[in-house]
């Protein structure tokens, strides 16, 4: 929720300064505005003389600002780049012995996985991402355990057992995974 929410917030603000951008850069050219808004004529400036005057003396101060606006301009390019990259792998491919080899669907790799995991004993549920290359995919696998479960015991059956039977039923070399576990969140229960 909170991802959805700091993408929606970005998605503002990025909307509102490229409004307001795009209606200064409108009215330098000498575009139409609408009537009620605060910036409408071409000889209209957004520093008045005084402000711009008052650093003039400064050899720095210009440059600077600038300089520290283009960084802000390329920390928002590269922010935008890094939200609307798609971290999840779709397919991976498998080895299918004939030199080709064939596609899986990563969901479906993922959903095998998930099951193996929360057969395991202790395991309440287990959600699994795939990531990178199809062809070098990584887990990410995030257990919730029960309040008995011995998390040592868990992470070795789940590098063992699950991750080990998927790796070798998709042909993979290798299947690089990060675990992670916790637990639910219970209310104490009263004893009478």
């Amino acid at each position: 929720m909170l991802r959805i929410a700091n993408r929606v917030l970005i998605g503002l603000v990025g909307l509102a300064l490229l409004v307001l951008g795009g209606s200064v850069l409108i009215a330098g050219l000498g575009g139409p505005l609408p009537e009620w808004w605060f910036y409408d004529a071409r000889s209209d400036v957004l520093l008045a003389e005084s402000a711009r005057d008052r650093y003039r003396e400064d050899t720095w101060w210009w440059p600077a600002v600038f300089g520290a606006l283009g960084l802000l301009f390329g920390l928002m390019v590269w922010s935008l780049i890094a939200q609307a990259r798609r971290n999840r792998l779709t397919e991976v491919l498998v080895d299918s012995g004939d030199g080709q080899g064939a596609l899986l669907r990563a969901r479906a790799l993922a959903g095998v996985l998930a099951g193996a995991a929360e057969d395991l004993h202790g395991v309440e549920r287990a959600d699994v991402l795939l990531v990178g290359r199809r062809s070098a995919p990584e887990a990410r696998v995030q257990l919730v355990l029960e309040a008995q479960a011995a998390p040592r015991e868990t992470l070795q059956r789940m590098t063992y057992e699950a991750l080990a039977t998927a790796r070798d039923s998709a042909g993979l070399d290798r299947l690089p995974a990060e675990v992670r576990m916790g637990t639910l969140k219970r209310r104490a229960q009263r004893v009478s």
